[in-house]
């Protein structure tokens, strides 16, 4: 057996995995600590009004002009069943890079970037069925914060949200 120990190219995979170190944004919704893959956003802004869509489910907000690209944005409070969000002046947006799609998503406030080593990643523990597991990549820890790290392009793909193609069109 090969005693060599492997190491993974920056571009071996686009998905965080527990093995590697990643560097992750991290935004608050409620009293929770979220992280998201920092190659994923494109770039962070305040809330600003959106169009609705109509018989859109209530945790899509609507509709943005970005430059000429038209955004979904996603209210991640609604869509974890949260308590209602307040909108206020740290109500901000992050604008994804997911898959072939740019989508925003509304947090309640954006902290930091930071840097998590394998060590610090922790699998989801087995809770039962009151949470979705399969849009979540792990629990980072940093000194004593906990972060819930989220696979965006799994969320966002999902047939659920229907926001990115998952396959060849």
């Amino acid at each position: 057996m090969n005693a060599v120990a492997h190491t993974a190219s920056p571009s071996a995979s686009p998905q965080p995995r527990p093995d590697v170190a990643a560097e992750y944004l991290t935004f608050a919704l409620g009293e929770e600590e979220y992280g998201v893959d920092i190659l994923k956003v494109q770039e962070i802004r305040g809330y600003d009004t959106v169009t609705r869509l109509p018989d859109a489910p209530d945790y899509i907000k609507g509709v943005i002009n970005l430059r000429g690209t038209i955004v979904p944005v996603i209210d991640m409070r609604l869509k974890f069943r949260l308590a209602k969000a307040e909108y206020n002046a740290l109500t901000v947006m992050i604008v994804l890079n997911v898959g072939e799609r740019v989508v925003g998503m509304v947090v309640d406030s954006v902290s930091d970037v930071i840097r998590l080593d394998a060590e610090r990643i922790r699998a989801v523990p087995e809770i039962g069925a009151t949470i979705d597991r399969q849009f979540l990549t792990g629990i980072g820890t940093l000194d004593e914060r906990m972060l819930i790290l989220l696979d965006i392009e799994r969320l966002m793909g999902s047939a659920e949200m229907g926001l990115v193609a998952t396959g060849p069109q």
